[in-house]
């Protein structure tokens, strides 16, 4: 496929027309749709810069050896790529790749674990320049070989790299800027013509270069863009975004850093736990900022799946923080006193975890009712069962019973800690009542009626416990409190439903059993309205069905029916005992004695 397109690139534009074309033929590539082919479909499409960077390396030595352009043996000798040289257009992919190829090498460096240290964001921003270097002489080369298309093309492209080497390295936004915003203007101008295909990808590029815009903007001062709406910015994805995201993940750590230095208590339950580590600091920081978009006031609208992913990352900086605690108790020594308030901060931390998993938990819940309750999805997704939930609600009990010992451990336990420890047992309660719910409708579905009627009514005596116990408390859960009531109502309701479909049942058994012993049949085989294959070989109708239908083909009675056949007579030989046959004695063979056997006889 990525032939088809490079060949399809590749094409020479028109017939000659006069002796001018002939002598300087014009070349036409589809820059955009090359690229965007090419890193689709070696790496890109999943972030690996690495790949591409190897595809880039493989497709500029086929280039080479196909162009007999090589730098020599042995000793190397460099030839120039120029006017004059390129007599074909395969010398301009030449230029493009290798472009492409130092691209691809320091956004390789951008993405290491722990970021590019000083001398590998030095060579990183060595790669950038090579590559605006490969890319402006790509443009020229266009200007002088290619058609006013291509021309267009390739200036855009230069464009984009000079902007994104001026992005890397803080300076000169204006200059970028002007250089982002020309690269838009001539993409917006090419997705007005040429086929859907190009008119697609030219949109796409204009929305991946509109937040680099954006950015220089708001460095040069021209636009008031707020942290939330660089982070919006920050969720769009593309290989164009790649820089700014991590150009933006450095800025929020940069600021982070310095927020954190303020941070230096930990409040939870009323206690104050001094928190001394900066990559402690920051860790909380960023989950506490993460917080704040799950229950802010623009929590309700946000979807499900980045609620799920704000989650993740919540875990993930919590762990962080404990990990970096547990390494400072590890080399404390023999300080008490540090000790406890690491071991203070430890436990406070944890159990702030154990409450947003708690939540994300009943978020799964909550969308696992959702589709339970409606038969089939839009999208044809899997529907929800009753097990399903019972497994979340197993999860959640282990998770508040998880939370409920933390907070209970200790030596000197306050009234916050014991209150803290009551309501996380009493929400263990609701839960107990949530789960047996749905596993008598586990049972129900399966036809087991007796005991779907009794976990109903357990459920019902657990929940109504669990609103009597909420009801007492200072701190009502108007939530919990509201769920409480709806199950309690759909507890005595289905077990009505039970109770009551396990008696026509029972009622209908006889004549169930009847109609069963009815259809039994001598030969073993029931009669089926439709005929199998054997039955009609002489009409052409199919026997296995529709492919979109899972049915059992009707080919033939698997096992075979019993049929009866004859069989050989018995022959009674009654003449046999009375019958007097004479001695065979004489005719058999005698054995031969020797002298002193014939003494012995």
């Amino acid at each position: 496929m990525v032939k088809e397109n490079e060949v399809a690139a590749m094409e020479i534009e028109g017939p000659k027309q006069n002796d001018s074309d002939q002598i300087n033929p014009r070349y036409t590539i589809n820059v955009l749709q090359l690229l965007k082919s090419a890193q689709m479909q070696h790496g890109l499409r999943h972030g690996d810069y690495a790949r591409y960077r190897r595809y880039c390396t493989a497709r500029l030595r086929r280039l080479y050896k196909s162009l007999k352009f090589t730098h020599g043996r042995g000793k190397y000798t460099r030839r120039a790529v120029n006017e004059s040289t390129v007599t074909e257009v395969r010398y301009l992919h030449l230029v493009l790749y290798t472009a492409e190829r130092a691209w691809s090498h320091a956004m390789e460096k951008r993405q290491l674990l722990d970021g590019p240290n000083a001398k590998q964001r030095i060579y990183l921003i060595g790669r950038l320049r090579k590559a605006v270097k490969w890319a402006d002489l790509f443009s020229r080369l266009c200007a002088a070989k290619g058609d006013s298309r291509t021309s267009l093309e390739a200036e855009a492209y230069a464009s984009c790299m000079n902007g994104l080497l001026l992005f890397e390295q803080d300076r000169n936004w204006d200059t970028a800027l002007k250089n982002f915003i020309s690269a838009r203007a001539v993409y917006e101008e090419l997705g007005k013509y040429g086929d859907l295909e190009n008119q697609v990808l030219c949109h796409e590029r204009v929305e991946e270069l509109e937040p680099s815009v954006r950015y220089c903007r708001h460095k040069i001062g021209e636009s008031n863009l707020k942290t939330s709406e660089l982070l919006q910015i920050g969720e769009m994805e593309g290989p164009a975004l790649d820089l700014f995201k991590a150009k933006l993940e450095a800025a929020m750590a940069e600021a982070r850093s310095q927020q954190a230095a303020s941070l230096t208590e930990f409040h939870w339950l009323g206690h104050r736990f001094p928190i001394s580590n900066a990559k402690t600091r920051v860790s909380i920081l960023k989950a506490q900022e993460l917080e704040k978009d799950l229950h802010g006031p623009a929590a309700d609208s946000l979807p499900v799946e980045k609620k799920l992913a704000v989650f993740d990352k919540i875990y993930t900086a919590y762990q962080e923080a404990r990990s970096f605690i547990r390494s400072d108790l590890a080399s404390a020594g023999d300080a008490d006193s540090v000790k406890d308030d690491l071991n203070g901060l430890d436990k406070a931390v944890g159990a702030v975890l154990g409450q947003r998993t708690i939540e994300r938990n009943q978020l799964l819940v909550s969308i696992a009712k959702s589709k339970l309750a409606r038969r089939r999805d839009d999208k044809n997704e899997k529907v929800t069962k009753p097990e399903e939930l019972v497994r979340l609600y197993d999860l959640l009990l282990q998770n508040t019973g998880d939370l409920s010992d933390l907070v209970s451990s200790g030596r000197d336990r306050k009234p916050e800690d014991v209150a803290f420890s009551e309501d996380c047992v009493l929400h263990g309660v609701a839960f107990r009542a949530q789960r047996c719910f749905y596993l008598a409708k586990s049972y129900s579905s399966a036809g087991k009626r007796t005991e779907a009627y009794a976990l109903y009514c357990h459920a019902r005596s657990l929940a109504e416990n669990a609103l009597k116990k909420f009801e007492t408390t200072m701190d009502t859960d108007e939530a919990m409190t509201k769920e409480l009531k709806t199950l309690y109502n759909e507890c005595r309701a289905n077990s009505c439903i039970e109770h009551a479909t396990g008696i026509m049942e029972d009622e209908k058994a006889p004549e169930n059993l009847s109609k069963k012993i009815s259809t039994i049949s001598l030969s073993g085989v029931e009669k089926k309205a439709e005929k199998f294959l054997v039955e009609k070989l002489d009409v052409y109708e199919s026997a296995v069905g529709e492919s979109n239908v899972k049915s059992v083909p009707c080919i033939g009675v698997f096992p075979p029916a019993f049929q009866s056949i004859p069989r050989n007579p018995i022959v009674l030989d009654l003449a046999y005992n009375c019958i007097d046959f004479p001695s065979l004695e004489n005719r058999m063979k005698k054995d031969k004695m020797g002298f002193i056997s014939r003494l012995w006889r």
